[in-house]
């Protein structure tokens, strides 16, 4: 019997977005170095630096440029290499692709196309740096870079200035003595941290107010490095007093009955609503 196998399509091969080091060669996985090297072409950033990488581990894998100029021409021909069989791998310059980087409309065209990408993650910044700053790491919201220009830059932060979370920027060093005096102008002087660096032999991690840093990088000038700006959560809204309530719950219950008026003090005043529900009782009992 003859077999068809000769004309059958050839499995898809496998897209795998690769975490590199962000300073210390250490830090590459060891399954990410075994994705690098068996895979059939490494799209990156910039070939010079993916290319250091590849010598310093011995990796002959190939490498391409990957970002935004050419992109929109690349897309197609690196899902007809996966659909023929080959193996791709993807990375940044330093980190995890993705972040702040090139390569989200590349895994979402490999996902349309009905693909499985695979990740061999390793270091980020962002992670790295929150961890370092002192500041609450429970809940945080990274927002890349900031606009270059002042005014534009302050509009950005006063739009975060009311997440509950740490904020956590990427910013260059000619700017982060400005950025950091518009980040205390639009979020308040609240603690701070800039990590720069970061696993690197000359790693510096500074502590303070977004005024005392700023006032430090403008005396001392632009330091050099990558660099991570970590800011505090805003501080928590204080509680209203009681005679604040019972004003509210007087306003709130002249139009509104009981409960709807205890429902409207509790969402405006972050009050819990047991409480709000007993002032309502007390002030309706004295007005009898």
């Amino acid at each position: 019997m003859s077999s068809n196998r000769a004309n059958e399509a050839p499995a898809s091969g496998r897209f795998t977005i690769v975490g590199t080091p962000i300073g210390n060669l250490g830090d590459l996985s060891p399954r990410a170095l075994k994705a690098l090297h068996a895979a059939d072409m490494i799209y990156c950033e910039d070939t010079r630096v993916t290319g250091k990488l590849c010598a310093h581990f011995g990796i002959k894998t190939p490498c391409r440029a990957y970002h935004e100029h050419n992109a929109e021409a690349l897309r197609p021909r690196i899902i007809e290499a996966l659909e023929q069989g080959q193996s791709i791998a993807l990375v940044s310059d330093a980190g995890m692709p993705l972040i702040s980087d090139p390569g989200y409309k590349l895994v979402q065209a490999v996902i349309e196309q009905g693909l499985e990408p695979q990740v061999a993650p390793g270091p980020t910044a962002a992670t790295t740096a929150l961890v370092l700053a002192g500041l609450p790491s429970d809940r945080f919201f990274f927002a890349g870079f900031l606009p270059p220009k002042s005014g534009a830059r302050r509009k950005a932060l006063s739009e975060l200035a009311q997440i509950p979370a740490s904020l956590i920027f990427y910013e260059g060093p000619s700017r982060l003595a400005a950025m950091l005096a518009d980040a205390s102008e639009a979020l308040g002087d609240r603690s701070a941290a800039v990590c720069r660096e970061l696993t690197k032999l000359y790693e510096e991690s500074r502590r303070g107010t977004l005024s005392q840093l700023a006032q430090h990088y403008q005396l001392q000038g632009a330091p050099k490095g990558e660099i991570v700006v970590v800011i505090a959560p805003p501080a928590p809204a204080e509680a209203p007093s009681e005679g604040d309530l019972d004003a509210m719950l007087e306003d709130a219950m002249r139009e509104n009955s009981l409960k709807d008026a205890v429902a409207y003090v509790t969402n405006i005043s972050g009050t819990k609503k047991k409480l709000v529900y007993e002032r309502a009782l007390k002030l309706k009992e004295q007005s009898r």
